[in-house]
């Protein structure tokens, strides 16, 4: 392809693609959800989509319905059993622009200024992008356009909204464990009751082995938990832990995950995200599913573009996808 400044448009497009595997690799390796979904791609977990209109997830809403106690040549029950559904979500689109003036190509004239210059633009797209997807993970879907994360997957009114099509109201199967520390226990979260209250969400989370894997946790709710542990018991997750994550761990071996911290100010155009106040989410990451498009992780969107009446040159990095789940019933939420 021809550009009307070759320089530019090469130091621009190989500058994108070089990056574009790390940004993709930096979301996951930094958000502590999105880390453990990645880990768990023999599940998965972490499936990138190839096309469609919609992202559908398989899931199972009931069980076999011939299984019965027999005796001798009694009659068994052969009759087909409706057993499989599919939950279905939109695909979103996001992006960032990395744009040049034909003023500033010619104050950067030099290689290494230009590729400096269009190096911080880069890096600073792909980190404001990085931040908006990570607000999403954690979003409501209530903003236009924007994926539905856990405030929608895993609600604090569970009995009520559609998630993925499905009406929880009407199937009793696609409603999360909620508990309220007010309306539930009947005080607000302290480092005394806390782990009560955990308790109380963790035991019906359970199924045999099955159980949460992951509790991420604001800042309030974190330190609440921490503080509510004697110095000998705080555990670390080592693999966070080696990630940078603040954790400590609960039942032996699940880590809660500071997944509050500093989220930036409410001025920045990209909304504050992270995990809402006095909020904490137990996991159960096999079926918790993020699923970016193949195509458009993070990755440059092409062609170029070069405006008409404007001596500038746009090039824009995308991506594509959203936040699924397969199994409500499984998944918790403790708020106040």
């Amino acid at each position: 392809m021809a550009y009307p400044n070759p320089a530019i448009g090469d130091i621009v497009a190989t500058t994108l693609e070089n990056r574009s595997k790390k940004a993709a690799d930096n979301v996951t390796r930094n958000n502590a959800l999105l880390m453990r979904l990645n880990k768990r791609g023999n599940t998965k977990s972490f499936e990138p989509i190839s096309g469609g209109r919609t992202i559908w997830q398989e899931l199972r809403y009931a069980q076999n319905q011939t299984a019965m106690w027999y005796s001798g040549y009694e009659v068994l029950n052969i009759a087909p059993s409706q057993i499989m559904t599919a939950a279905e979500f939109p695909v979103r689109q996001a992006a960032a622009a990395v744009s040049i003036s034909g003023l500033e190509e010619l104050m950067n004239a030099g290689p290494e200024q230009m590729i400096d210059l269009i190096e911080e633009r880069v890096t600073n797209a792909e980190d404001t992008l990085y931040s908006l997807i990570a607000q999403g993970v954690y979003s409501d879907g209530s903003r236009p356009k924007e994926i539905g994360g856990m405030q929608l997957l895993i609600s604090d009114s569970p009995s009520t909204g559609t998630v993925g099509g499905i009406d929880a109201a009407t199937w009793e199967f696609w409603r999360n464990i909620a508990f309220s520390a007010m309306m539930n226990g009947g005080a607000p979260v302290t480092s005394a009751n806390i782990r009560r209250y955990m308790d109380q969400v963790f035991v019906q989370l359970v199924r045999g082995t099955d159980k949460p894997d992951l509790i991420v946790a604001d800042n309030n709710y974190w330190l609440a938990f921490n503080e509510s542990l004697q110095a000998i018991q705080r555990i670390t997750d080592e693999e966070l832990a080696k990630a940078g994550f603040a954790t400590v761990q609960y039942m032996g071996n699940i880590p809660v995950v500071l997944d509050g911290g500093f989220q930036g100010y409410t001025s920045d155009p990209v909304p504050i995200g992270g995990c809402p106040p006095n909020t904490m989410y137990f996991l159960n990451t096999k079926y918790i599913h993020y699923r970016p498009h193949r195509r458009r992780n993070f990755a440059p969107i092409n062609p170029d573009r070069f405006s008409v009446n404007q001596d500038a040159t746009v090039k824009l990095f995308g991506w594509a996808g959203n936040m699924t789940v397969s199994n409500r019933r499984l998944q918790g939420v403790l708020t106040a």
